[in-house]
């Protein structure tokens, strides 16, 4: 796997990806930047994000469970000291399904957690991560 990082002034960066997607990210108006987009550290919460969710989403289709949506909404605080590293992540999934129960549900983000994220197997090597889930079931 492989990226490159480009300055494009201020505190500005052109982020590259291997696959060849791009994202700009920006610092605060505090820290120099123009808020053009986010900041590397959200970044890292999008991808923990990204990455639980995809596992989830994945446990539960081989599972033949009827996913119909799939939410992550996560809060993390951070060290006040430099590295400010993220000492505390909260996940929180909203699930919608037909017919799928809260165990499925849990096993999913369980094994996520567990074996299968790595932003989260890294990430809680300094931060307590806790998660919890909001199941809505549809009936059609």
């Amino acid at each position: 796997m492989k990226t490159r990082i480009t300055w494009k002034g201020n505190v500005s960066f052109l982020a590259e990806s291997g696959s060849g997607h791009s994202v700009l990210m920006d610092g605060a108006p505090e820290a120099g930047g123009q808020n053009a987009g986010p900041r590397p550290m959200e970044m890292v919460l999008m991808g923990l994000g990204g990455c639980t969710a995809f596992d989830v989403i994945l446990i539960l289709k081989k599972g033949r469970h009827d996913i119909r949506d799939c939410v992550v909404e996560i809060e993390a605080e951070r060290a006040s000291a430099d590295p400010k590293v993220f000492t505390h992540i909260h996940l929180h999934f909203i699930v919608m399904a037909k017919d799928v129960s809260s165990q499925h549900v849990q096993r999913a983000i369980d094994l996520s957690a567990e074996k299968y994220c790595s932003a989260s197997i890294m990430l809680r090597s300094t931060a307590k991560i806790t998660h919890d889930f909001e199941l809505i079931n549809v009936s059609s």
